[in-house]
């Protein structure tokens, strides 16, 4: 049976971000992948603005000009380019020379490169999307010979092989390439366990081959680095693990889940590897934050309010919550619907949406009304609310941020058992997996859905005495992408490019103490 507020259909949620769609452009077809009945149609149009691929900031390669449309020759190519040097990374001074120009003309130079975008539709991934684009380097002069100089800043952009075409209103006449180099750094370069140890990349190709790579930290598979939206370069933490001594990250391709270990025999042999010392060194740890202030203050999506308008606008499992909204009858009371998913995708028999009341109060005499309640212990994402009066009904949503629980155990010998515990995991294939990591590497992920964003990870403590950490990092569950497939690992560039939601990462650490006999002893 249909819950009872599904009596108009999809217009439920839909007419809440009406406003919003005429806002942005974006378009609704009105069908539901996920297969949901009555007013789920609405509830996935909310995920599709909230979780599709947002278009990418501003490239850095934008700095050079502006944008350029995308010509082709007509009748062959005019004139000859050179490019030197033919590669470096960004930074590099590069010097264009041309001859053979008609001569005393103007032309544009162009940098040609590509916008990235995640899609993600209506829970779904859909992989990743790439539009080309070109940048004015600059104006320049043929001389009566028609030769032409001119010089500029290789830009930080999405790294190989790029054309600078040579451009005159709707015409290109000549073009050459220049590779843009990766580079890798770290810091610090040493300190105790737990350091935040800051890797930056710069250069990430977007092709095939090219564009996924992988973080090793001691022969240890840590996670992968994307850099779809940014344009080419990461940039993330990890913390410092192990005993005192040199310890190695390594940088490798990977298309296929982990990285491709034989490059230098790859139909790509030149590709770049990295390995990076870093010196732990024997002092005091540095321990994460307190779980419980690992809480979500910001987010990167917009969030639009409807008629309900909830105060803050998203919030962790048992944080307060009000939400209010005007022009009710007078002096009566109100029940305020909350709405969620029951159910799980692997199972076989689906999922289906769910609504309760979460709050109830009396409007006031002007005819106001605002509902206090404490976020249900429920799945990640956005949740309609519904307000039904004797005119219609009001809509909003309220989006849950998923939260971490202190270890219930934060020290004992080897083969102590310990419990990570998440609250408010989402749902949708680019959220309801966390990816666990232990000191750097990767032992498994744990799902929220089918627990209503409840995960329970039992851990056994292993290792020397000392401090061990624990990194949960989200990532993608399943998707239609096939090259390059990223799934069910660590996506390191979780903060900056996560497809779909903004999500965090969480950490945690414990102390392996030393055992002798039936004894326990700190180290």
């Amino acid at each position: 049976m249909l819950p009872d507020y599904v009596e108009s259909g999809s217009t439920l949620v839909l007419s809440i971000w009406s406003h919003f769609l005429r806002k942005t452009g974006v378009h609704f077809s009105g069908k539901c992948f996920c297969g949901w009945r009555g007013a789920t149609a609405g509830l996935c149009l909310l995920l599709s603005l909230l979780l599709s691929g947002a278009p990418a900031s501003a490239s850095p390669a934008s700095a050079l000009g502006p944008q350029l449309p995308i010509v082709e020759p007509r009748d062959g190519f005019v004139g000859a380019l050179q490019v030197s040097p033919p590669n470096g990374p960004a930074g590099t001074t590069v010097t264009i020379t041309a001859d053979r120009l008609p001569p005393n003309e103007e032309f544009a130079l162009a940098w040609r490169t590509v916008v990235g975008t995640w899609n993600v539709q209506e829970g779904e991934y859909h992989g990743r999307e790439f539009t080309v684009v070109a940048y004015e380097i600059g104006k320049f002069k043929s001389n009566s010979a028609g030769l032409l100089t001119a010089t500029f800043v290789a830009p930080e952009d999405f790294g190989f092989v790029h054309d600078i075409v040579l451009q005159q209103r709707d015409r290109l006449l000549t073009q050459a390439a220049f590779s843009l180099d990766m580079t890798v750094k770290i810091s610090p370069e040493s300190g105790p366990p737990g350091t935040p140890i800051t890797v930056e990349v710069q250069g990430i190709g977007w092709r095939p081959l090219f564009n996924s790579w992988h973080l090793l930290y001691d022969n240890r598979f840590t996670g992968w680095i994307s850099s779809v939206t940014t344009h080419g370069s990461a940039k993330f933490v990890i913390p410092a693990t192990g005993n005192p001594g040199t310890h190695v990250l390594e940088i490798l391709h990977g298309e296929f889940t982990f990285p491709y270990r034989n490059m230098q025999q790859n139909p790509e042999p030149d590709r770049p590897r990295w390995a990076i010392p870093f010196t732990v060194t024997d002092a005091p740890p540095i321990l994460p934050t307190p779980a419980e202030r690992q809480v979500q203050t910001r987010l990167k999506m917009q969030l639009s309010a409807g008629e309900l308008a909830a105060q803050p606008a998203f919030a962790a499992v048992g944080g307060d919550v009000t939400v209010s909204t005007a022009a009710v009858a007078p002096n009566q009371r109100y029940e305020l619907k909350w709405v969620t998913l029951t159910g799980n995708r692997v199972g076989g028999g689906g999922w289906e949406e769910a609504a309760r009341a979460v709050a109830s109060a009396r409007s006031n005499g002007a005819g106001e009304v605002q509902f206090r309640f404490a976020v249900p212990d429920d799945l990640g994402g956005p949740h309609p609310l519904i307000l039904s009066t004797g005119a219609g009904n009001k809509v909003g949503t309220l989006l849950v941020v998923p939260k971490a629980l202190p270890l219930d155990v934060t020290r004992g010998p080897v083969g102590t058992t310990f419990t990570v515990h998440l609250k408010g995991v989402g749902w949708t294939e680019t959220a309801n997996i966390y990816h666990v990591v232990y000191d750097n590497g990767y032992i498994g992920y744990a799902c929220g859905f089918n627990s209503q964003g409840d995960v329970e990870i039992f851990l056994k403590a292993t290792g020397d005495p000392g401090w061990h950490f624990i990194d949960l990092y989200p990532g993608i569950y399943k998707g239609t992408e096939r090259r390059p497939n990223n799934y069910a690992i660590p996506q390191l560039t979780y903060a900056d490019d996560h497809p779909g939601e903004d999500l965090p990462a969480f950490h945690f650490a414990f102390e392996v103490l030393k055992q002798t006999g039936r004894m326990v002893t700190s180290p």
